[in-house]
């Protein structure tokens, strides 16, 4: 009994020792080196080895030189392939303890890899990474249990003289980048790079569907033969109506009353030809009254089972993909290219989320209880700060002003 209780009591120490220790290994490093930390180099190091016939690894700039020096650029938010090496050359001195090498980055050197070394390398680790990232943030806190994907894709417009093969409009180059992600720990678990003319609804075959997860579309999807597939594999969808079809109500009441704004909730079949021959089963339609918007959104589902209320909840927690696009293309600076290559533009794409990711491991490994996008910025602001990474989330109390004998005078404003 008394071992026991001994036991119990170190147990309970061991989060606070396990934090001492980290903060006096940490203890006069820089922050961006702390961030990195957190990079399984080993992995990413074999993913290398197997590509022996890379005439690039002779290069003074390795692989993972390569990496740290595009993570650095796209957490202080670099706006070109100039600006960062022209801050990576300032700060020459503190290379090799950024993980950047010996010797200064000279831009030329980093165009050349972005161009030429294999994206798949990049690509294999963005996936490794995804998956530690999910199973670090698989205890997340969420109102429903079960597996919840939002999918989505965002454009992104490129100049055509400088990516001719990007090319979708006469006038226009643009690629999309088609995302998974799961709206429980907020990662993206998977992510296809398109030109910009591939139709969203073709995306949906490319997922990887699991039975009684349940996937989340925008009305872009709309495929009523795409969705049915969705049902024969015993997975779950939940999607917005698109130009209202002809249906005839099954069974459910024409009004609802309830407090939760649910108006309408149908079991209900499609009576045009084409639409019956795509959906043969009944299907949910569900309104629901946005009282902040002041509108009606109606939504289809396979799903029986949730209440109709979590149908609309589900759908409203879409935004999460939304939110991550728009830091994609803003706060890791996805808009605004370091290179002008197919290969040089999936390179930074699987930099920005295996970034993305990094963060979300630092945020729940170190119970910093704030948002990946906070943490984001407050991070790329202290890149060379020499702070303990989890200081800079605690909060400073305020200095008591001390009465030092000097006299003051007040003035008040006429």
């Amino acid at each position: 009994m008394y071992i026991a209780k001994n036991l119990v009591a170190h147990l309970n120490w061991l989060p606070i020792l396990v934090t001492q220790k980290i903060a006096i290994m940490n203890d006069g490093r820089y922050i961006f080196s702390q961030v990195t930390d957190f990079l399984p180099k080993r992995y990413f190091e074999r993913l290398i080895e197997a590509k022996s016939d890379d005439k690039t690894q002779r290069w003074d700039l390795t692989y993972w030189n390569q990496l740290l020096v595009l993570m650095f650029g796209q957490l202080d938010g670099c706006n070109s392939l100039r600006e960062l090496t022209d801050i990576t050359t300032a700060h020459a001195k503190k290379s090799y303890h950024l993980g950047f090498g010996k010797t200064p980055i000279n831009r030329s050197v980093l165009s050349k890899a972005n161009q030429l070394r294999d994206y798949h390398i990049f690509e294999e680790f963005a996936y490794h990474m995804v998956e530690l990232a999910q199973k670090k943030r698989i205890d997340q806190e969420f109102e429903l249990n079960g597996k919840y994907y939002a999918f989505d894709s965002t454009t992104i417009d490129l100049c055509m003289s400088l990516f001719e093969w990007a090319r979708f409009r006469s006038t226009k180059s643009g690629i999309k980048v088609h995302t998974q992600l799961d709206v429980v720990t907020q990662i993206p678990v998977s992510f296809n790079i398109t030109e910009a003319a591939v139709h969203d609804v073709n995306a949906m075959d490319w997922i990887n569907y699991e039975p009684f997860a349940c996937y989340i579309f925008d009305r872009g999807y709309w495929d009523l033969d795409r969705l049915y597939r969705i049902e024969l594999l015993n997975s779950f969808f939940v999607i917005r109506e698109k130009r209202r079809p002809k249906f005839e109500v099954v069974d459910g009441e024409d009004l609802l009353e309830d407090t939760d704004n649910i108006l309408r909730d149908h079991t209900v079949r499609f009576t045009t030809k084409g639409n019956t021959e795509n959906y043969p089963s009944e299907i949910r339609r569900i309104v629901y009254y946005e009282p902040e918007l002041k509108r009606t959104f109606t939504y289809y589902t396979n799903n029986f089972f949730l209440k109709a209320k979590d149908i609309a909840f589900l759908y409203k927690n879409r935004w999460v993909v939304e939110t991550f696009f728009k830091w994609m293309k803003g706060h890791l600076r996805i808009k605004s290219f370091w290179g002008n290559t197919e290969n040089a533009v999936r390179i930074q794409v699987y930099v920005a989320i295996i970034t993305y990711c990094t963060v979300a491991i630092i945020e729940r490994t170190l119970e910093l209880n704030r948002s990946i996008y906070e943490v984001m910025r407050i991070l790329g602001s202290s890149l060379l700060a020499k702070d303990n990474i989890k200081e800079l989330f605690q909060p400073v109390e305020a200095e008591q002003t001390q009465d030092d004998g000097q006299l003051r005078l007040e003035f008040e404003a006429c």
